[in-house]
């Protein structure tokens, strides 16, 4: 049993993670929330996705977060002629030894950049699935595990470009969140030619934190507490998709407990160990919509993933502890509501 009701401690590795934060921004300009998103899904043990056009800092992003932290990172340029023992390893006939070795491949590491995934062929791609899930890599009837911590980020274009293979219901499942990076303001954009214009500013970046500090900063979110109201509210969110007739495919259960480690992650970097309502609210589009199946009827009529789970928002009633409804426009609950009992103690 772990307890985490010492506020200090939770102060510290806030700190922590606000030294991670603070030196991704320093590459990424003008684009706090999107760092803030791939912290959290770090924490979160999760995988993140990135799409957007070419040039608006994918690539850029995933560097700046693994060179933060002082791990182990491999990058695999996803192409059409990538191979799945590329990515996972191959066992090899070592005649000294008259047995066979395994060399591991790519994805042994904390971090892993997967650059265009899409570019890569379904087969390729599905090489990834046992080991964003279960964190293992199984060859030849042996199973590995991979270190801890361990994250995904993967960037990948368009589908609607050249060259692109879309990604299956499973591998998108898989990734805990989507983001889009989208273009910079004019004044970011400015400022990324005064700092990016001589040198890469990934070459002077130093990391801020370790792979232990990582660990610790997990294993506090993991113990973040969550009322039944909230968990009740993030399962009603998740089910509202199943049910809505604009969309032919809703969100699995692993979409609802991947909402609710956010939910707790973005909690613990507010400095907080407890979750609030509006912790899910903020972050049900980016966990769900790339989940979500559009009907042919809701295309022709151009609605998008994202609306279907906005709309949802509005539609679902936030509950409280005591049972009623409240607008979180007017303010966020209290701890009495959503926090833990005095001297509680949670694993």
């Amino acid at each position: 049993m772990t307890t985490y009701d010492d506020r200090a401690s939770l102060t510290d590795l806030t700190a922590t993670a606000d030294r991670v934060r603070r030196s991704v921004e320093g590459v990424i300009e003008g684009k706090p929330e999107v760092v803030r998103l791939s912290l959290t899904v770090l924490l979160a043990e999760g995988h993140l996705l990135i799409e957007d056009v070419p040039g608006v800092g994918k690539t850029m992003l995933a560097k700046a977060l693994a060179r933060s932290v002082d791990c182990s990172v491999r990058r695999i340029q996803f192409t059409p002629d990538l191979l799945p023992s590329d990515i996972t390893g191959v066992s090899i006939y070592d005649q000294q030894q008259r047995d066979f070795e395994f060399k591991p491949g790519a994805i042994f590491a904390q971090i892993v950049i997967g650059d265009e995934i899409n570019r890569a062929s379904p087969k390729t791609q599905s090489a990834l699935l046992e080991s964003m899930e279960e964190r293992q890599v199984t060859i030849d009837g042996s199973s590995y595990e991979l270190p801890s911590p361990f994250m995904v980020v993967a960037t990948q274009n368009p589908v609607e470009m050249e060259g692109t293979y879309p990604l299956p219901e499973a591998q998108r499942d898989r990734f805990m969140a989507r983001v889009s990076i989208g273009y910079p303001s004019a004044d970011a954009e400015l400022r990324m030619l005064d700092v990016h214009g001589g040198v890469s500013p990934l070459d002077d970046l130093q990391p801020v934190a370790h792979a232990h500090d990582i660990v610790k900063l997990i294993d506090a979110v993991r113990g973040v507490h969550v009322a039944e109201a909230v968990r009740r509210y993030a399962v009603e969110l998740v089910a509202a998709t199943r049910s809505h007739p604009d969309l032919r495919l809703g969100a699995s259960p692993r979409a609802t407990l991947h909402l609710l480690r956010a939910a707790k992650a973005t909690a613990a970097l507010s400095g907080r160990d407890y979750a609030l309502p509006d912790d899910v609210q903020s972050l049900a589009v980016q966990v769900l919509a790339h989940r979500l199946l559009p009907t042919a009827q809701a295309q022709l009529n151009r609605r998008t993933a994202e609306q279907v789970v906005l709309e949802i928002l509005q539609r679902t009633p936030v509950p409280t502890a005591d049972g009623k409804e409240i607008p979180l426009v007017t303010g966020r609950p209290s701890q009495a509501l959503y926090g833990p009992s005095p001297g509680a103690r949670r694993l």
